[in-house]
Protein backbone atom coordinates (compact mmCIF):
# COMPACT_ATOMS: atom_id res chain seq x y z
CA UNK A 1 0.00 0.00 0.00
CA UNK A 2 1.14 3.50 -0.69
CA UNK A 3 0.62 6.52 1.50
CA UNK A 4 -0.14 9.53 -0.67
CA UNK A 5 1.05 13.06 -0.05
CA UNK A 6 -1.58 15.24 1.64
CA UNK A 7 -1.99 18.87 2.61
CA UNK A 8 -4.15 18.89 5.82
CA UNK A 9 -6.46 21.89 6.24
CA UNK A 10 -8.42 22.85 9.35
CA UNK A 11 -12.20 22.79 9.04
CA UNK A 12 -14.30 24.81 11.46
CA UNK A 13 -17.63 23.75 12.88
CA UNK A 14 -19.39 22.81 16.10
CA UNK A 15 -16.91 19.97 16.67
CA UNK A 16 -13.88 20.47 18.92
CA UNK A 17 -11.34 20.18 16.11
CA UNK A 18 -11.54 19.19 12.47
CA UNK A 19 -9.21 18.40 9.59
CA UNK A 20 -9.64 17.78 5.91
CA UNK A 21 -6.73 15.84 4.41
CA UNK A 22 -6.57 17.95 1.23
CA UNK A 23 -8.50 20.10 -1.23
CA UNK A 24 -11.13 18.48 -3.46
CA UNK A 25 -9.75 20.18 -6.58
CA UNK A 26 -6.70 22.35 -7.22
CA UNK A 27 -8.16 23.96 -10.34
CA UNK A 28 -11.04 23.51 -12.74
CA UNK A 29 -10.84 25.09 -16.19
CA UNK A 30 -13.86 25.18 -18.56
CA UNK A 31 -12.94 23.50 -21.85
CA UNK A 32 -16.19 23.77 -23.79
CA UNK A 33 -19.57 22.08 -24.13
CA UNK A 34 -20.17 18.41 -24.83
CA UNK A 35 -22.79 17.09 -27.29
CA UNK A 36 -25.50 17.42 -24.58
CA UNK A 37 -24.78 21.10 -23.98
CA UNK A 38 -23.06 20.53 -20.60
CA UNK A 39 -19.91 22.52 -19.86
CA UNK A 40 -16.88 20.23 -19.53
CA UNK A 41 -13.97 21.01 -17.23
CA UNK A 42 -10.33 20.11 -17.13
CA UNK A 43 -10.08 19.44 -13.40
CA UNK A 44 -6.83 19.08 -11.54
CA UNK A 45 -7.10 17.24 -8.21
CA UNK A 46 -4.62 16.49 -5.42
CA UNK A 47 -3.59 12.81 -5.39
CA UNK A 48 -5.95 11.76 -2.58
CA UNK A 49 -8.85 13.65 -4.23
CA UNK A 50 -8.18 11.84 -7.51
CA UNK A 51 -8.38 8.51 -5.64
CA UNK A 52 -11.63 9.61 -3.99
CA UNK A 53 -13.04 10.61 -7.39
CA UNK A 54 -12.20 7.16 -8.77
CA UNK A 55 -13.81 5.46 -5.77
CA UNK A 56 -16.99 7.58 -5.82
CA UNK A 57 -17.56 8.21 -9.50
CA UNK A 58 -16.05 5.14 -11.09
CA UNK A 59 -16.75 2.55 -8.39
CA UNK A 60 -13.01 1.77 -8.37
CA UNK A 61 -12.54 -0.21 -5.14
CA UNK A 62 -8.75 -0.28 -5.58
CA UNK A 63 -8.69 3.47 -4.95
CA UNK A 64 -9.96 2.93 -1.37
CA UNK A 65 -6.74 1.24 -0.14
CA UNK A 66 -4.34 4.20 -0.41
CA UNK A 67 -7.01 6.59 1.00
CA UNK A 68 -7.55 4.33 4.03
CA UNK A 69 -3.81 3.86 4.50
CA UNK A 70 -3.13 7.61 4.30
CA UNK A 71 -6.00 8.59 6.63
CA UNK A 72 -5.07 5.92 9.20
CA UNK A 73 -1.42 7.02 9.06
CA UNK A 74 -2.49 10.65 9.60
CA UNK A 75 -4.78 9.72 12.52
CA UNK A 76 -2.40 7.31 14.29
CA UNK A 77 -0.67 9.98 16.45
CA UNK A 78 -4.12 11.22 17.63
CA UNK A 79 -5.50 7.74 18.29
CA UNK A 80 -6.00 8.44 22.02
CA UNK A 81 -8.36 11.36 21.26
CA UNK A 82 -11.24 9.25 19.92
CA UNK A 83 -12.70 5.85 20.78
CA UNK A 84 -15.13 5.46 17.88
CA UNK A 85 -15.71 6.59 14.30
CA UNK A 86 -19.15 7.76 13.16
CA UNK A 87 -19.60 8.00 9.37
CA UNK A 88 -22.02 10.56 7.94
CA UNK A 89 -24.94 8.61 6.40
CA UNK A 90 -24.77 8.58 2.56
CA UNK A 91 -27.12 11.06 0.88
CA UNK A 92 -28.01 8.70 -1.96
CA UNK A 93 -27.89 5.02 -2.73
CA UNK A 94 -24.83 3.65 -4.49
CA UNK A 95 -23.78 0.04 -4.97
CA UNK A 96 -20.56 1.03 -3.22
CA UNK A 97 -20.87 3.58 -0.39
CA UNK A 98 -17.49 5.38 -0.27
CA UNK A 99 -17.97 6.90 3.20
CA UNK A 100 -18.83 3.52 4.73
CA UNK A 101 -16.04 1.66 2.89
CA UNK A 102 -13.47 4.27 4.00
CA UNK A 103 -14.74 4.56 7.61
CA UNK A 104 -14.69 0.78 8.06
CA UNK A 105 -11.22 0.53 6.51
CA UNK A 106 -9.82 3.30 8.73
CA UNK A 107 -11.52 1.78 11.79
CA UNK A 108 -10.04 -1.64 11.02
CA UNK A 109 -6.52 -0.20 10.56
CA UNK A 110 -6.67 1.72 13.85
CA UNK A 111 -8.63 -0.86 15.82
CA UNK A 112 -11.50 1.58 16.42
CA UNK A 113 -15.18 0.59 16.24
CA UNK A 114 -17.27 2.22 13.50
CA UNK A 115 -20.72 3.09 14.83
CA UNK A 116 -23.73 3.24 12.50
CA UNK A 117 -25.62 5.27 15.07
CA UNK A 118 -26.95 8.10 12.87
CA UNK A 119 -30.15 7.56 10.91
CA UNK A 120 -32.19 9.88 8.73
CA UNK A 121 -35.83 10.62 9.50
CA UNK A 122 -36.76 11.10 5.84
CA UNK A 123 -35.25 10.69 2.37
CA UNK A 124 -32.45 13.19 1.79
CA UNK A 125 -31.65 15.38 -1.15
CA UNK A 126 -28.05 15.93 -2.11
CA UNK A 127 -27.07 19.19 -0.46
CA UNK A 128 -24.38 19.84 -3.05
CA UNK A 129 -27.15 21.04 -5.39
CA UNK A 130 -28.50 23.52 -2.81
CA UNK A 131 -26.42 26.71 -2.65
CA UNK A 132 -28.55 28.95 -0.38
CA UNK A 133 -27.25 28.56 3.24
CA UNK A 134 -30.73 29.05 4.74
CA UNK A 135 -32.23 26.45 2.41
CA UNK A 136 -29.41 24.03 3.28
CA UNK A 137 -30.16 24.51 6.97
CA UNK A 138 -33.85 23.85 6.37
CA UNK A 139 -33.00 20.66 4.47
CA UNK A 140 -31.11 19.18 7.46
CA UNK A 141 -33.44 20.47 10.18
CA UNK A 142 -34.67 17.42 12.11
CA UNK A 143 -33.18 15.13 9.46
CA UNK A 144 -30.76 13.21 11.66
CA UNK A 145 -31.32 11.20 14.79
CA UNK A 146 -28.82 9.41 16.96
CA UNK A 147 -28.89 6.15 18.89
CA UNK A 148 -27.61 7.45 22.25
CA UNK A 149 -27.03 3.92 23.60
CA UNK A 150 -24.06 3.76 21.19
CA UNK A 151 -22.69 7.29 21.69
CA UNK A 152 -23.22 8.23 25.36
CA UNK A 153 -19.92 9.34 26.92
CA UNK A 154 -17.87 8.50 23.83
CA UNK A 155 -15.12 10.51 22.14
CA UNK A 156 -16.23 10.48 18.53
CA UNK A 157 -14.46 11.06 15.25
CA UNK A 158 -17.16 12.18 12.81
CA UNK A 159 -16.12 11.13 9.30
CA UNK A 160 -17.18 12.19 5.81
CA UNK A 161 -15.53 12.06 2.40
CA UNK A 162 -16.12 15.70 1.41
CA UNK A 163 -16.43 18.95 3.38
CA UNK A 164 -18.32 21.72 1.58
CA UNK A 165 -20.20 24.07 3.93
CA UNK A 166 -20.33 21.88 7.03
CA UNK A 167 -24.15 22.02 7.21
CA UNK A 168 -24.58 18.24 7.43
CA UNK A 169 -21.65 17.64 9.78
CA UNK A 170 -22.76 20.48 12.10
CA UNK A 171 -26.32 19.06 12.24
CA UNK A 172 -24.94 15.61 13.13
CA UNK A 173 -22.50 17.07 15.70
CA UNK A 174 -25.45 18.79 17.41
CA UNK A 175 -27.24 15.43 17.58
CA UNK A 176 -24.17 13.62 18.92
CA UNK A 177 -23.44 16.20 21.63
CA UNK A 178 -27.11 16.82 22.47
CA UNK A 179 -29.41 13.77 22.48
CA UNK A 180 -26.42 11.47 21.80
CA UNK A 181 -24.62 12.66 24.97
CA UNK A 182 -21.19 12.17 23.38
CA UNK A 183 -18.28 13.47 25.45
CA UNK A 184 -16.54 15.09 22.51
CA UNK A 185 -16.78 15.22 18.70
CA UNK A 186 -13.86 15.75 16.35
CA UNK A 187 -14.16 15.75 12.56
CA UNK A 188 -12.20 14.32 9.64
CA UNK A 189 -12.94 14.52 5.93
CA UNK A 190 -10.84 13.28 3.04
CA UNK A 191 -11.24 16.44 0.94
CA UNK A 192 -12.65 19.95 1.16
CA UNK A 193 -14.01 22.18 -1.60
CA UNK A 194 -12.21 25.44 -2.34
CA UNK A 195 -15.39 27.45 -1.71
CA UNK A 196 -18.22 26.70 0.71
CA UNK A 197 -21.02 26.53 -1.88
Amino acid sequence: MAIVKINPIQIAGRWQSGISLDLHTTSSTPVGYNEYGHMQFDTVRPEIAELLYRLKNRGDRDAAGPIIETAANFLAPYRDRFDSIVPVPPSHQRALQPVIVLAEGIGAQLGVPVLSCITTTRPTTQLKNVTDPEERKKQVDGLYQVDATQTRGRSILLFDDLFRSGTTMNAITDQLLGPGQAAVVRALTITKTRSNH
